[in-house]
């Protein structure tokens, strides 16, 4: 499966650590694109194992994460303007 996540981990308080255990979870299995967003192929299996991690880093009233799923990324059309953050390419 392909999927889109980003997070919005408020950063006070103990925000920045929760923000940096997130960072780490999402950049082990997915491409990091942008700031706070990451795409990529996974199996079921893996994103139920990085869903739960998640869950247990963020604090529910303050922090969300949202996961766009799609069958594979072809369905998917994407247009990036401006600098592509993470491109292999890029020295």
């Amino acid at each position: 499966m392909y999927v889109i996540l980003v997070y919005d981990i408020c950063k006070e308080g103990n925000g920045q650590k929760r923000w940096n255990r997130v960072f780490k979870l999402c950049k082990q299995n997915l491409v990091h694109i942008q700031k706070s967003v990451f795409e990529g192929e996974i199996s079921d299996s893996d994103l139920f194992k990085l869903e739960g991690s998640i869950e247990k880093e963020i604090d529910k009233s303050t922090d969300s994460v949202i996961i766009f799923k799609s069958r594979n990324e072809r369905w998917l059309d994407k247009n990036v303007i401006g600098l592509q953050q993470d491109d292999p390419f890029m020295i």
